[in-house]
């Protein structure tokens, strides 16, 4: 599997443990404009489309995003792998 955004090559779970040290900054976090959720978005470097998906932490706790950063963005990624395979699997057989 090749690293979406740089030339790095190796097994999903090599190239996943990379995207989170190297390129954590991808990952977008925050809260809805009424502050009720939090949130985490990806944007797919080959087609731009953006996964988001609601962050469901007990009692709203507002120093979660802060405490559980590596675990979000680990799940972020994981969601973006999964993306690039199912939808872009001509991309990752070329290499």
């Amino acid at each position: 599997m090749d690293c979406p955004y740089c030339d790095i090559k190796g097994h999903r779970r090599e190239v996943h443990v990379h995207l989170v040290e190297m390129h954590g900054k991808e990952i977008q976090t925050g809260y809805q404009d009424d502050r009720s959720r939090m949130f985490y978005r990806v944007d797919c470097p080959a087609c731009q489309v953006k996964i988001e998906r609601t962050i469901k932490p007990r009692l709203k706790d507002r120093g979660f995003l802060e405490e559980y950063d590596r675990e979000i963005r680990l799940v972020a990624f994981d969601m973006l792998l999964n993306h690039i395979e199912m939808l872009h699997p001509a991309k990752e057989k070329e290499s």
